[in-house]
């Protein structure tokens, strides 16, 4: 994959990227995020792959796990590496103060907050356009449901005020997860409480995972036209 971008914002999130990158050492294992900031991470750890750092991965979605072949970069899984040492991904939308997020517009929300519990460190890299004073603001929360009795889940997340959306992938149809599941976006608008709101939602019978990660942020490194900022939770 080739490290020229003509999208200014494309290339300050590559930047950011390399920043987290170089928070991995030698023998660590490293949880692989998903989505185009993650993929600019996968190559900067293939470079050094290359080079001779030796480390192992879990992925979260199969598209990372494929960019991590195709370099030579070792994946293992929770069977025989249960925890791990840096989890780095990227973000929906990133609270101020808390740096509580959103998380799973490219779909891998449940395997992705599956990787950063288990993880001693998780670090999101973003653009500055991805920061917002309150979660909903201007993405929904994307929720993960059985696909069996999907009707009755998303009325139940009606009644918590949810305006839902399915789910579709490009060619119309509905996306399916890489674990067989469906999302419902559900847009709430700013919220005022997104850890109750978080509580709420995983009550809901039929729910599998939600992409608010409350509490679970370590740090974010924010790229920005001036430069790179590193922010920590308030």
């Amino acid at each position: 994959m080739s490290t020229q971008n003509t999208d200014p914002r494309a290339e300050l999130k590559r930047k950011a990227a390399i920043e987290a990158a170089d928070m991995v050492r030698e023998g660590m294992v490293v949880g692989l995020g998903s989505g185009s900031t993650s993929a600019f991470m996968i190559e900067e750890l293939g470079r050094r792959w290359a080079e001779g750092l030796r480390f192992c991965a879990i992925p979260t979605s199969e598209r990372s796990a494929e960019q991590a072949r195709s370099h030579g970069i070792k994946l293992v899984t929770f069977a025989t590496h249960p925890q791990i040492d840096i989890d780095i991904d990227g973000a929906d939308e990133v609270e101020r103060g808390s740096l509580n997020l959103i998380k799973g517009l490219g779909g891998a929300l449940f395997r992705e907050k599956i990787v950063a519990a288990a993880s001693r460190k998780f670090v999101v890299v973003v653009d500055d356009s991805k920061l917002v004073d309150r979660l909903g603001a201007r993405v929904p929360v994307p929720v993960e449901v059985a696909t069996f009795g999907w009707t009755s889940t998303a009325r139940q997340l009606e009644a918590l005020g949810a305006r839902i959306t399915q789910r579709m992938d490009r060619s119309g149809n509905v996306f399916v997860t890489d674990g067989g599941n469906m999302i419902l976006d559900c847009h709430f608008g700013a919220i005022a409480d997104s850890a109750r709101l978080q509580a709420q939602l995983a009550q809901v019978v039929g729910v599998i995972e939600t992409g608010l990660f409350i509490g679970r942020t370590s740090e974010v490194i924010v790229a920005t036209a001036t430069g790179l900022q590193k922010l920590v939770a308030a």
